[in-house]
C-alpha cells in the first residue's frame, strides 16, 4: 500500500509539479512590453540619464556657488586671538598691551560665514557645456536606436518561435507517415512479401524522425526561453506560444536602399563628433582669463550662536594661467587628436553602414529566389514521394525508394519554412538599416 502512495505521489508531482505552462502571446501585444521591459533598453536610458546629468552641472556656469558655514574655536595663539576681538569689535585699550598681546588668555570665537560666487566670464566653460550638450544628445539618439535594434531583435525572437513550432508540427506529421508506413512494411513482412531488412530500415527511420522531433521541442523552449530574456521575463515553468503562425509565403515589397543620415545611429554619431570637437575648441579656451565674483557676509560673537559682530566682503577676480608647464597644451593636443579620431570613427561607420546595406540589399534578392526554389522543389519532393508510395503500395518500389523520397520530402519543407523565415527577417532588418 505505501509503495502504491509513493508511486502514485511521483505521478502527481511528474504531471502537475512539472509541467509547464504555455501562455499564447501575440507579437502586436509584447511589442510595447519589450519597449518597457527589456533591460537592454534600460541600460542605455541609464546612459542618456548620466549624460543628462553632467549636462546639468555645466548649469555652474551661470549659477552661483553659494555656501554656508559656522565655525567655533578657542585660541591663545597671539595673532589669532587679536584678530578673533577685532571681528567681534570688542577690541579696548587695554588689548593693545604688549604683554596681552604677546600671552593672550583664551579667546572663543564662533563666526557665521555666507559665502557667494558668481562666474561672470569663463569662456572655456561655455564650450565644455555645449560638449555636455552634445554628448547627452548622443546618448539621447543612441538610446532611440537601441530601442529600434531590440524591436528588431523580438520580431527575429518571435519568428524563431513560429519557424520552432511550425517544424515541430511538421515532424510530427512526418512521424505519423513514418509510422504509417511502418504498419504496412510489417504487414508486408508478415505476408512474405518484404524481407527483415526492410522493417529494420522503416524501424530505423521512424526513430530518425523521433530523434529529429525532440531535437524540434528543445528548439521551441529555447526560442521560448530568449523571448522571454528579450522580455525581462522568469522563463522557468513557462513556453510562449505565438498566436500568428508562420506564413509559407513572402510579400515582396520595394524598400529604399539609400543610408540615410537621419538614421539614429548616425546621427548620435555626427553629435559625438560635435561633443570632441568643442572639448578642442574648451582646451583651446583654457588659455584666456577667467572673471568671477566673489563676496561673503560674515557674524561674529564670542558666544555660541550669537551675531554681536557684522560684516561683508565684495570683490572680483580676473585670473590668468600664464603656463602651466605645457599642461593646457597637451591638453588641447590630446582634445585635438580625440576630435580627428572622431570624424574619422564617423566616416569609417558611415562607409561600414552603406556597405552592411548594400550587402542586405543582395542577400534580401538572394532570399526571394531562395524562398521560389525551395517551394518549387518542396512540391516536387511531395508530388515524387505520392508516386513512390502508391508504386509501393502495388510492389513497384523499393522500401529504401519511399524512405529517400519521405526523408526528401520533409528535408524540403524545412528547407523551404528556413528559407521564408530568412526573407522575412532580412527584409525587416534591410528596414531597420534605412530608417
Amino acid at each position: 500500500m505505501s509503495k502504491l502512495l509513493v508511486t502514485t505521489g511521483f505521478l502527481f508531482l511528474s504531471i502537475f509539479g512539472f509541467s509547464q505552462d504555455t501562455l499564447s502571446i501575440s507579437k502586436s501585444d509584447l511589442k510595447q512590453k519589450v519597449s518597457e521591459k527589456n533591460m537592454q533598453i534600460k541600460i542605455a536610458q541609464k546612459n542618456y540619464q548620466s549624460a543628462q546629468a553632467d549636462f546639468r552641472q555645466s548649469n555652474a556656469l551661470f549659477l552661483p556657488d553659494i555656501s554656508i558655514s559656522y565655525t567655533g574655536m578657542a585660541t591663545t595663539n597671539p595673532l589669532m586671538a587679536f584678530g578673533s576681538k577685532l571681528n567681534q569689535e570688542i577690541l579696548t585699550q587695554s588689548d593693545f598691551n604688549p604683554a596681552l598681546l604677546n600671552d593672550p588668555k583664551t579667546t572663543q570665537n564662533f563666526a557665521t560665514k555666507i559665502e557667494i560666487k558668481q562666474p561672470l566670464l569663463n569662456v572655456d566653460g561655455i564650450f565644455g557645456r555645449q560638449a555636455a550638450k552634445a554628448k547627452m544628445e548622443a546618448f539621447q539618439l543612441q538610446t532611440q536606436r537601441t530601442q529600434e535594434y531590440v524591436e528588431l531583435e523580438f520580431s527575429k525572437a518571435y519568428m524563431q518561435l513560429q519557424l520552432a513550432y511550425k517544424a515541430v508540427r511538421v515532424l510530427e506529421k512526418a512521424e505519423s507517415t513514418a509510422k504509417t508506413n511502418l504498419k504496412l512494411v510489417e504487414n508486408y513482412f508478415k505476408q512474405g512479401l518484404l524481407q527483415k531488412t526492410d522493417v529494420l530500415n522503416v524501424q530505423v527511420r521512424v526513430n530518425d524522425i523521433s530523434n529529429q522531433l525532440q531535437y524540434a521541442k528543445s528548439s521551441v523552449q529555447n526560442a521560448s526561453d530568449y523571448l522571454a530574456f528579450l522580455l525581462n521575463e522568469d522563463a522557468k515553468g513557462k513556453t510562449f506560444k505565438p498566436s500568428e503562425e508562420l506564413d509559407n509565403t513572402i510579400q515582396v515589397e520595394a524598400i529604399n536602399t539609400q543610408l540615410s543620415d537621419n538614421r539614429k545611429d548616425i546621427q548620435a554619431m555626427d553629435k559625438s563628433s560635435e561633443a570632441y570637437q568643442k572639448m578642442m575648441v574648451m582646451s583651446k579656451m583654457n588659455f584666456l582669463p577667467r572673471l568671477n565674483a566673489f563676496g561673503s557676509y560674515e557674524l561674529y560673537d564670542s558666544q555660541f550662536l550669537g551675531t554681536a559682530a557684522k560684516g561683508y566682503l565684495v570683490g572680483a577676480q580676473l585670473s590668468w594661467n600664464v603656463f602651466d608647464g605645457y599642461k593646457s597644451i597637451g591638453k588641447y593636443d590630446k582634445a585635438k587628436a580625440d576630435f580627428q579620431k572622431a570624424t574619422i570613427e564617423t566616416e569609417q561607420y558611415k562607409k561600414q553602414s552603406q556597405l552592411e546595406l548594400s550587402k542586405t540589399n543582395r542577400q534580401l534578392k538572394d532570399a526571394e529566389n531562395k524562398v521560389g526554389l525551395s517551394q518549387m522543389a518542396f512540391k516536387q519532393s511531395e508530388e515524387v514521394y505520392r508516386i513512390r508510395q502508391n508504386r509501393f503500395t502495388q510492389g513497384l518500389e523499393k522500401t529504401t525508394d519511399l524512405l529517400t523520397a519521405e526523408t526528401q520530402m520533409i528535408q524540403k519543407e524545412l528547407e523551404h519554412l528556413q528559407a521564408v523565415f530568412e526573407y522575412n527577417y532580412t527584409q525587416q532588418y534591410l528596414q531597420f538599416l534605412t530608417q
